[in-house]
């Protein structure tokens, strides 16, 4: 029987801001072994046996960082198929996608295997056994989840009251008490977020306890434009208009918690879902005084903290117990116990409309990479990377003008009427009003600075008349 793994691939990640914001969540924040959280998933996946097909849901925004987070593991014998979700609308609409578009690509009777992109897992023998596992029971028509053995009360996770591998109820992120009291009784597992069923079944089970969602959600497929990316895997971009109405809902409370035919796989694999600073820090070795560093960091007589920093050098001098997070833009100080408080932080600036919540100065394109390395009144210097074969948009703006410096490589330039070669040390200016086009032709990285100059400086003054990645 085919398995399908589908990697759900979202969220702000907010308790691990600055390093994760809205267009750079969680799932494409480095570990100490240089691996993502998103990486390690897509691993997880592919390392099980039989399995040759690997689909994403995700956002469209996210859609090429994801590409290049796969291309750098070097897994080519994999087909990599992506659902794009022009906004969020929870598990249960991605996953009623997946289950539609799988259902018509390979057959209901295709197993499914929804996993988060942003946890972790250490022991990759005893995840497979626990597959193998709900996939006999997803094969007699089971909607299957994986719980996971408690260590202790936590507040933070959902739990699934069981008996055998039978779920008595699901129970929603429970207070100290009622925690301590589950772990204590031993009928509670943590609720792990992931599935394994077959896509038919799903589908049955979601037309009776949340039709408006599978009926909203296959609506807009039928609008939806698909294609074939490289001969790799199908990409399907979901209509917005008609997403946009698709009910906001959890899986677990439109299906899961309603359905007659759940099961459970008890489970013991080292699964973490690393939800704060303080989880995260731990994963980095202690010295002596129990602090965990990464980066630059020199300190003196300071206990237990958690600092992280790849871009300054930080000291700290008289500390105890606290966690520091310097990022190019911004800086996070915590006290280790409010540590879960600091998606405060985050939605403080998403309501104001900050762009520290949204996006890092170095922003991702399907091209290669753009850093604000200063910005003023009527002016902005950018450091940008264009990948070989790399081809920013043939475009336009209004209101800016702009100087481009070659700093390493060679760039082929479109400008107005011309094109031509621009190489190491020279330059070219492009006055506003002018269509212009950037291109590396060659085999190593293009590296340039761009000056920018003008009364608006934003990044949707840009009209696109050609684009090699579907955005025009």
């Amino acid at each position: 029987m085919k398995l399908v793994p589908v990697i759900l691939c979202g969220g702000a990640g907010s308790r691990l801001w600055p390093l994760s914001r809205q267009l750079h969540p969680k799932p494409f924040i480095r570990l100490p072994d240089g691996t993502s959280f998103l990486q390690k998933a897509f691993l997880r996946a592919t390392d099980l046996p039989g399995v040759s097909d690997v689909w994403t849901v995700t956002n469209r925004e996210l859609y090429f960082k994801t590409v290049d987070e796969y291309h750098e593991l070097g897994r080519d014998d994999v087909s990599t198929g992506f659902i794009l979700e022009p906004v969020s609308r929870n598990t249960a609409a991605a996953i009623a996608a997946a289950a539609l578009q799988i259902s018509k690509q390979y057959g209901e009777e295709t197993l499914v295997l929804i996993l988060a992109a942003d946890h972790l897992i250490d022991d990759q023998k005893e995840f497979g056994s626990a597959v193998s596992l709900a996939s006999e029971l997803a094969l007699q028509g089971k909607l299957v989840t994986f719980g996971i053995q408690p260590d202790a009360p936590e507040t933070g996770y959902g739990y699934l009251e069981v008996e055998g591998n039978n779920v008595v109820r699901f129970v929603e992120k429970p207070s100290l008490e009622k925690a301590t009291e589950f772990v204590d009784s031993g009928r509670f597992l943590w609720n792990s977020g992931m599935f394994c069923f077959a896509a038919g079944a799903m589908l049955k089970e979601m037309s009776v306890h949340c039709p408006s969602i599978l009926s909203a959600t296959r609506q807009c497929i039928e609008k939806s434009r698909s294609w074939v990316e490289d001969g790799k895997g199908v990409r399907l971009e979901l209509d917005k208009a008609t997403f946009e109405d698709v009910p906001d809902a959890s899986v677990d409370y439109a299906v899961m918690e309603k359905a007659a035919a759940i099961s459970v796989v008890p489970c013991d694999i080292g699964w973490s879902d690393i939800g704060s600073w303080t989880a995260l820090g731990e994963m980095s070795p202690a010295d002596p005084d129990g602090n965990r560093l990464e980066g630059s960091v020199e300190l003196h007589d300071t206990r237990n903290c958690t600092i992280h920093s790849n871009h300054r050098l930080v000291g700290a001098v008289g500390l105890e117990n606290l966690i520091i997070i310097d990022s190019p833009d911004a800086v996070l100080v915590a006290d280790k116990g409010a540590a879960q408080d600091v998606k405060r932080i985050y939605a403080k600036l998403e309501s104001r409309g900050h762009e520290a919540h949204k996006f890092h100065r170095t922003m991702h394109r399907p091209w290669g990479t753009y850093t604000v390395l200063e910005e003023g009144t009527g002016f902005k210097i950018k450091r940008i990377e264009v990948k070989p074969g790399g081809r920013l948009s043939l475009q336009m703006h209004h209101h800016r003008s702009e100087h481009w410096i070659v700093v390493s490589g060679m760039a082929k330039v479109v400008n107005g009427e011309r094109e031509f070669f621009v190489s190491t040390n020279e330059s070219t200016y492009i006055p506003a009003g002018h269509k212009h086009r950037l291109e590396n032709p060659g085999l190593i990285k293009l590296v340039m600075i761009e000056v920018q100059s003008g009364p608006y400086l934003e990044e949707d003054d840009i009209v696109r008349f050609q684009d090699s990645y579907g955005r025009a």
